[in-house]
């Protein structure tokens, strides 16, 4: 078994090799700090600080001509910005908005396109899905007078953390009028089968949408070529965007023109906007879903964001990814084999989102003595540890040391100092 400076030595080679290694630079990384929380909030990156103040620089030097002038004029921001973000996601620029939050634009699918009838009035979603999700669900199923406990049905899982495809498809009875499923399970990582689920629904009639939120930026998407009918998601996770920085939301283009649920101002077709009328003319594009004033100081961290991105290329990072994941495995099997961890993701590269996700009994503790030790993990109840290596600033070395940390956590029985209580955000 190889020592700890025979292992680092191993990560530094990986390195080398590393086509990607140049982006680390762009991120304000802390000195000794490894940062594997890129699945709950991404690093700020230098582009991105530059573009948020490239936007406060416009509002202080043209004021409310900033909304017309300037780099990046703020009337169709959203738009523009959306066009950008259908490239990460294989899809057209009119079926892409960036716009509202998660939440929002998942209320905002379901207040425009769920209509029960009689024969199908049930959404279908799962049982270990974003908690947020299901209740934006039942928010909807009440408004429509339906007992969420009748009609919303939630696909199970046979083993706590993972979910199967064929369960998923047997749930998708005759009365399921519309589905809402995460691409990746934000506890285990497990990457659905995004084509075969879609296929699936329309099989039988249902409108499908996806919540990609731990997907996008670690993975490569085709919406329109699988025919997703929906989707939604943050950009602050492994896009970087910032804490609470604005979602978005695609639809597909052969439910573009279709009215808006929620309406807003901003739902208008942009020609005519500024007419005022008391009907609403909404736009044809996915823009037609927007509602208020875009929250411009909130976006503006994405384009510096996009600009990376654009550069590095989703199938570099989808590769560097996986090869950091698997990198990180085989240290937890060989170094830790011995302290009762048990990892719960997909070991298939397929089915593998963008993080490693460990089980242990004493994980809260594990996960507190961790940071102290300088590693950031991010802890999920009741026992669960994830770890995300971010392809566009996290090298095989700070995998390497992580896992090397952890190893000495255990073997110190350092964790044992730490309360057994999970703090608000673990």
């Amino acid at each position: 078994m190889p020592n700890n400076e025979e292992i680092l030595a191993g990560a530094r080679a990986l390195d080398a090799r590393d086509q990607l290694a140049s982006f680390r630079s762009e991120f304000y990384l802390h000195e000794n700090v490894v940062y594997l929380d890129g699945n709950s909030l991404g690093l700020l990156s230098k582009p991105s600080e530059d573009s948020l103040y490239s936007v406060i620089e416009q509002w202080k030097t043209l004021a409310i001509d900033g909304w017309q002038e300037g780099m990046y004029p703020w009337y169709d921001l959203s738009e523009k910005l959306g066009a950008r973000v259908a490239e990460l996601i294989g899809a057209s620029p009119q079926e892409v908005i960036v716009t509202g939050s998660t939440t929002i634009n998942l209320h905002q699918i379901l207040s425009s396109f769920y209509h029960p009838t009689d024969k199908r009035n049930v959404i279908l979603a799962d049982e270990l899905t974003f908690p947020s999700d299901l209740y934006a669900i039942s928010s909807h199923l009440s408004l429509h007078g339906q007992n969420p406990g009748t009609y919303m049905r939630l696909a199970s899982s046979r083993s706590e953390h993972l979910l199967e495809e064929d369960d998923i498809v047997e749930a998708m009875a005759d009365d399921v009028a519309l589905i809402v499923l995460p691409s990746v399970l934000y506890r285990s990582g497990q990457l659905l089968d995004i084509p075969r689920l879609t296929r699936a629904a329309h099989d039988r009639g249902i409108l499908i949408a996806w919540d990609l939120c731990h997907s996008l930026g670690a993975v490569p998407h085709a919406l329109s070529e699988w025919g997703v009918d929906f989707a939604f998601w943050c950009h602050y996770k492994y896009l970087n965007s910032g804490p609470g920085g604005v979602a978005g939301l695609y639809v597909n283009e052969r439910h573009l023109g279709s009215s808006p649920g929620i309406a807003g101002w901003f739902s208008s077709d942009k020609s005519t906007q500024f007419d005022m009328t008391p009907s609403l003319r909404h736009a044809t594009d996915a823009g037609a879903f927007q509602v208020g004033t875009p929250h411009v100081l909130s976006v503006a961290p994405l384009i510096g964001s996009l600009n990376l991105f654009e550069e590095a290329r989703m199938e570099r990072i989808r590769e560097k990814s996986l090869q950091l994941t698997n990198y990180l495995m085989s240290l937890i099997d060989s170094e830790l084999a011995s302290y009762g961890f048990t990892v719960i993701n997909p070991r298939e590269a397929p089915r593998r989102g963008g993080h490693v996700a460990l089980t242990h009994p004493e994980a809260v503790r594990i996960a507190k003595a961790l940071k102290a030790a300088k590693v950031i993990p991010d802890f999920r109840a009741p026992n669960i540890i994830r770890l995300a290596p971010v392809a566009l600033y996290t090298s095989f070395e700070d995998v390497a040391i992580a896992v090397l940390r952890l190893k000495s956590v255990m073997e110190s029985k350092e964790y044992e100092k730490f309360a057994n209580q999970r703090d608000i955000i673990a």
